[in-house]
């Protein structure tokens, strides 16, 4: 196999110990940052000359820092990819320049499925808090809207049917393995109106709640995000909730305002769910396959 010269992690990337103690087997230098660097300055500055770079989804790679360090020739992302749009790497110009860039996805799914079961157990029940209907109901009849039906959307889907919940999804096409298991394809605003808890499981920067879609969703209702970022445009998603209405994140990144998390209807733990032991695990695994096989 080929090694790199010199790999630089240019922030924390998550890799569980043994992962690290590998890299040191693929290049014949390997430097790992412990903190976020400051501005893309100061990340070229820690690239230097080095031809293999890692990072996590804190900080972003951007063409002028890729200017200054002429010899990459691999950018490996710790952290999902799923499209140039919402990467925090400049992939355009990484493929234009012979940059290949990897990324990972799948690697924390499951934390976030046990986060939305918990938090809305504990609202239907009242457990800590009152009722969401006044009186302890199950999720068995539940009728639930998942928008995006990815791996993680799939998972949510899942979870709630083996509850006894009531499924419905909306994404870019209708996927046979959903219509197999018995969930029905509808589109968003109809979605949205007869469902009582909406979870959208988005790619990030991707906004499909306007206000057309919350004039849709109506009183009464439980929103869960669970991407990196707002699923929503800011202004019809604070009108609707100063209504009788829920919002669930587990991140500030997926809410977007900080002064929201004292909110009355809303509740964000502010803790990525994601990151879980096993995760890193499965993250660190993803890692190192890409890099070899990148390396041949």
């Amino acid at each position: 196999m080929n090694k790199f010269k010199k790999l630089v992690s240019i922030e924390p990337v998550s890799l569980i110990p043994q992962a690290e103690e590998k890299l040191k087997t693929l290049a014949d230098e390997v430097v790992m940052y412990p903190d976020v660097p400051m501005d893309e300055d100061e990340i070229a500055a820690r690239i230097g000359d080095a031809d293999a770079v890692l990072l996590s989804y804190t900080s972003r790679l951007t063409a002028n820092s890729m200017k200054q360090c002429p010899n990459i020739r691999y950018v490996g992302m710790c952290c999902s990819l799923y499209s140039p749009e919402s990467a925090n790497v400049d992939i355009r110009y990484a493929e234009a320049n012979g940059i290949t860039v990897t990324g990972i996805r799948d690697y924390g799914d499951e934390g976030v499925v046990e986060y939305v079961v918990s938090e809305l157990v504990r609202c239907l029940h009242g457990f800590g808090q009152e009722a969401w209907e006044g009186i302890p109901r199950e999720i068995t009849g539940l009728k639930v809207g998942v928008v995006g039906l990815g791996k993680s959307g799939g998972m949510i889907a899942d979870a709630m049917k083996f509850f006894g919940a009531k499924i419905a999804y909306f994404a870019r096409s209708e996927k046979e393995a959903a219509k197999a298991k018995g969930y029905r394809f509808l589109p968003l605003c109809e979605l949205l109106a007869e469902s009582d808890v909406v979870f959208c499981c988005l790619n990030k920067n991707t906004v499909l709640l306007h206000e057309q879609e919350f004039q849709c969703l109506g009183n009464h209702k439980i929103l869960f995000n669970t991407g990196l970022s707002p699923a929503w445009d800011e202004a019809p998603f604070l009108k609707w909730l100063e209504k009788d209405n829920l919002c669930y994140c587990d991140t500030l990144g997926a809410l977007g305002k900080e002064d929201l998390l004292s909110h009355p209807h809303v509740h964000c733990v502010n803790v990525s769910t994601g990151r879980t032991s096993q995760a890193f695990v499965r993250l660190s695994e993803k890692v190192l396959a890409n890099i070899e096989g990148f390396l041949g």
